[in-house]
């Protein structure tokens, strides 16, 4: 028994050594696999801002397109709102001048 009261604090103090170890060693690839992602990612972002030229180029043309087919839509809206107004203008005029005549 006491053989055991001897022992078993040691294998205890072992394993605990062992796992100190095993945490440190984990810490250390952790922060090495950091680094890596963090080159990774500077990468990224450079390339991204390469492109952000060419982004803002798309951004200008898509805003012009849309102004240009807003005027469109706008012309033909006026157009056809034009056609049947004056219908209903003629058709008032018409009723009106019919009822001067009686």
């Amino acid at each position: 028994m006491s053989f055991l009261l001897d022992f078993l604090p040691i294998i205890i103090y072992v394993l605990l050594i062992i796992i100190l170890i095993i945490g440190i060693v984990l810490a250390i690839k952790c922060l090495i696999a950091l680094d890596k992602v963090e080159k990774v990612v500077d990468n990224v972002n450079d390339k991204i801002k390469a492109l952000d030229g060419l982004f803002h180029i798309i951004d200008t043309t898509t805003d012009k397109i849309v102004v240009i087919t807003d005027k469109v839509v706008e012309g033909i809206t006026s157009m056809v709102s034009n056609v049947f107004t004056t219908k209903k203008k003629i058709k008032k005029d018409n009723k009106t001048s019919k009822k001067e005549e009686e």
